[in-house]
C-alpha cells in the first residue's frame, strides 16, 4: 500500500492533524492500534474531556525553548482551536479558573464528533493497525504493521504518544525507531503523576481535600548517608498552588501532579513537599488571633477558622498543643509552632506513581529537534512529529490537551505544502 500522508496514532493530535492534512487537499490514512479513535481522548478530565485552559502560554509548559513554544502557539492558538471544535459541532464553557470543557460535560461526545469529522474529510482511517517499526526509504518511509502489509508513504506525521495510560496503547514502542533514524530520546518517565510520600504520621489525614501551596524541595541525593551528612539548607526545586488530596500512599491532586516530572526526572535525588494550608489566609488568620490574643478563645478556633476539621485537629496534635486550651493560654512560640505547621507542613517524598496513573509522560525528543513553524523534524525530511512524542510537560488544567491540538494542527497545515 501506498499513501501521500500517514499518521499514526489517532489521538487528539493525530486526529487534528490528519483533519487539517485533509482539507488542504492531502490523501491522509490514520493507523492507529485500537478498535476506535479518540480513546484516549475518553479519559481526559475524569471523562469530561478538559480541552484547554484561558490561560495558556508558553510560560506554563516545561520543555527545551520557551521561544519554540510560543512560535507553536502562535500558529494555532487557544482561540483557534475553540474556533476548530466548534465547526467540528463541540460547543465550550469555562469554569471560574479558566478550565475549558465541552458544554456536553462529555469526552465522548467530543470524540464522535472527532470521528464523524474524519468520515466526512475522507480520511481512511486504518483501526487495529499496530506499527511495529519505521523505515526510510528514498520515496519516503516505510511502515512495518504487526499481521498486516508494510504501508508505505511519503511524509509521516508520528502522533503515537508516550508511556501514559499505556493500557490504552501508548507504550513508547517507536522511540527507538526515532533514535535509529537519528533523533535524541530522553528517558520516558511519569509526568502530572500523583507523588507518593512517607505516611505514617499522617494516615489520619486520608481523605482530606484542600487548596494548598505546594513546594518542592531537594534535600540530598540517595546515595548519601544520611547520618555523615551535615544538615545542608533545602533547594527549592518547584512551586504551585491547586488542589491536593491525602491518600494512604501519598498526595493526589493537581498541586502534586504538577510537580512530579520533576521527581520523576530525578529518580537519584531525595525530596521533600512543604504544604502551605493558607496560601491567601495567612494574614486574616494571623490578625484573627491577634484580636482575641488575650481572650478565653479555643485554640482550635485558629486552624478550624480555615482548614477542614480533620487537620485542624492534626495540626494541633503534631504541634503537642490541647484543642481545649484557649488562646491566652498558649505562648506566642506555640502559636508560632502552630503556624509553621500550618504554612509549611512536610512530607518526606518517596517517588511518583507510574505510567498507568499518569495523565502525560515526560522524555522523548527535545523540541529543539523539530521545527516549531511546521512540526517537521530537522534531522529527517518528511518526518513530523507531534504531541506527546516530544519532550513537552504543561500543568493540569487543559495545557497538555492545548499542546497537542496546536502541534498536530500545526503539523497537518505543514505537511501537504
Amino acid at each position: 500500500m501506498h499513501t501521500s500522508i500517514a499518521i499514526i496514532g489517532a489521538g487528539p493530535a493525530g486526529m487534528t492533524a490528519a483533519l487539517h492534512a485533509a482539507k488542504a487537499g492531502a490523501r491522509v490514512i490514520l493507523l492507529d492500534a485500537n478498535i476506535v479513535v479518540g480513546r484516549k481522548l475518553l479519559v481526559t478530565g475524569s471523562g469530561r474531556a478538559n480541552l484547554s485552559n484561558r490561560s495558556v502560554s508558553a510560560e506554563r509548559y516545561t520543555c527545551a525553548d520557551t521561544a519554540w513554544m510560543q512560535v507553536l502557539l502562535q500558529r494555532f492558538s487557544h482561540a483557534e482551536l475553540l474556533c476548530f471544535l466548534e465547526d467540528m459541532g463541540v460547543l465550550t464553557c469555562s469554569t471560574s479558573d479558566g478550565w475549558i470543557y465541552p458544554i456536553s460535560d462529555s469526552a465522548q461526545s467530543v470524540a464522535a464528533a472527532f470521528e464523524s469529522a474524519l468520515r466526512r474529510a475522507g480520511v481512511t482511517q486504518l483501526l487495529e493497525h499496530h506499527v511495529t517499526a519505521i523505515r526510510k526509504i528514498d520515496t519516503g518511509f516505510l511502515l512495518k504493521i504487526a499481521n498486516r502489509e508494510d504501508l508505505a508513504c511519503d511524509r509521516l506525521i508520528l502522533a503515537a504518544g508516550g508511556k501514559a495510560y499505556p493500557t490504552l496503547g501508548s507504550r513508547g514502542e517507536l522511540f527507538p525507531a526515532l533514535k535509529t533514524l537519528g533523533h535524541t530520546v530522553l528517558p520516558l518517565v511519569p509526568a502530572l503523576a500523583p507523588v507518593t510520600c512517607e505516611m505514617r504520621e499522617y494516615r489520619k489525614l486520608q481523605g482530606v481535600r484542600l487548596d494548598a501551596r505546594v513546594t518542592l524541595f531537594k534535600v540530598g541525593t540517595r546515595h548519601q548517608d544520611e547520618r555523615a551528612q551535615p544538615v545542608a539548607p533545602l533547594q527549592m526545586v518547584a512551586e504551585t498552588t491547586g488542589n491536593i488530596i491525602f491518600t494512604e500512599w501519598g498526595l493526589n491532586g493537581p498541586g502534586v501532579m504538577d510537580l512530579s516530572h520533576h521527581i520523576s526526572r530525578h529518580s537519584d535525588d531525595r525530596f521533600e513537599i512543604h504544604l502551605n494550608f493558607l496560601p491567601r489566609d495567612e494574614k486574616a488568620v494571623r490578625a484573627l488571633v491577634k484580636k482575641h490574643r488575650k481572650d478565653a478563645l479555643p485554640l482550635f478556633v485558629v486552624p478550624g477558622s480555615s482548614l477542614p476539621p480533620k487537620l485542624a485537629r492534626f495540626v494541633i496534635e503534631k504541634a503537642s498543643l490541647r484543642a481545649e486550651a484557649t488562646l491566652s493560654q498558649t505562648s506566642d512560640a506555640q502559636l508560632e509552632t502552630l503556624f509553621n505547621l500550618i504554612t509549611a507542613l512536610p512530607l518526606q517524598v518517596t517517588g511518583v506513581r507510574g505510567f498507568e496513573y499518569c495523565q502525560v509522560s515526560a522524555g522523548g525528543v527535545p523540541v529543539t529537534e523539530v521545527d516549531a513553524a511546521t512540526m517537521q523534524s530537522l534531522r529527517v525530511p518528511g518526518l513530523y512529529l507531534v504531541g506527546e512524542t516530544l519532550d513537552v510537560v504543561g500543568p493540569c488544567g487543559g495545557y497538555n490537551l492545548q499542546f497537542a491540538f496546536s502541534s498536530g494542527a500545526v503539523a497537518g497545515m505543514a505537511v501537504f505544502k
